[in-house]
């Protein structure tokens, strides 16, 4: 399971996504983000799909590596659906066993924001997959440049997310190692109950906090001594310059949004979830 977790990875390949602009890709993320509540049937899921599957061609990352991700969200997936399915009484009754009814309308919901939470989480990495550390931290700096007017400290925001981002798949390999390295001394991580295995996890979550709290400690002391006092006075090697598909990708998914919306509320195909 800790393989399977690709958050904050970079997928290093040659396509249209990768060379975009990262204030593209993180402006595009968040409106695809909103546009999946814009909507309310089944054609609004179809846009999506289609646009979704799209993107997924052009940045030219497996699609066996993004349902690799998918893994650890199953148990929260499966939460979401049971909820959406027990708690939505409305339309025909379809099955009632004991306390638990499933209505019509619970199915749709719950089927619906199922492939929500899907879309979502493969969009969100979809960026991260194609955009490096280094890139998401500049295309946040410069997109929340305007808020240092307020006395907001942007540089060392984005440069507390992308240490974040970083610091993701190095724990995630310090504790595939602690894991491998308890089961080598014989301790046993799957049997047992619920209460049983979080105890277990207690002697991987000590000696992973403590290399968390040391690598930080090293990071804060290499970079007082590479003389780091925050963004002012500071220049960049790459600066950020919009190109002509950068333009042409804003276009695009503000065409994509309007038309998910507007063919997503006006336009179903007599399915709706609510």
């Amino acid at each position: 399971m800790i393989r399977d977790i690709t958050i904050g990875q970079y997928y290093p390949a040659k396509s249209l996504l990768h060379r975009l602009d990262p204030r593209v890709k993180l402006v595009s993320t968040l409106l695809y983000l909103i546009s999946l509540f814009l909507f309310k049937s089944i054609s609004g899921y179809l846009v999506a799909t289609i646009f979704l599957v799209s993107i997924i061609r052009l940045s030219k990352v497996p699609l066996s590596y993004i349902v690799k991700g998918l893994k650890p969200i199953v148990m929260l997936l499966m939460i979401t659906v049971l909820f959406n399915l027990f708690l939505t009484r409305e339309g025909e009754v379809l099955v009632h066993v004991w306390i638990f009814t499933v209505t019509e309308g619970g199915l749709r919901t719950a089927v619906f924001m199922a492939i929500r939470l899907i879309y979502l989480i493969i969009g969100s990495s979809l960026m991260t997959f194609t955009t490096t550390p280094n890139e998401l931290t500049d295309g946040l700096e410069e997109l929340l440049k305007p808020l240092s007017k307020l006395r907001v400290p942007v540089h060392e925001v984005a440069m507390m997310m992308s240490i974040a981002l970083r610091f993701i798949p190095i724990l995630l390999e310090e504790t595939d190692k602690i894991m491998k390295a308890q089961i080598a001394r014989g301790a046993d991580l799957e049997s047992g109950n619920m209460i049983q295995r979080a105890r277990n996890m207690i002697p991987i979550l000590v000696p992973l906090f403590v290399s968390a709290f040391r690598r930080a400690n090293d990071l804060a002391m290499a970079m007082e001594a590479r003389c780091y006092h925050g963004g002012e006075g500071r220049t960049k090697m790459k600066p950020l310059h919009y190109r002509g598909r950068d333009y042409v990708t804003y276009v695009v998914v503000i065409c994509y949004v309007v038309a998910v919306f507007v063919i997503g509320r006006y336009l179903p195909l007599h399915v709706w979830i609510f």
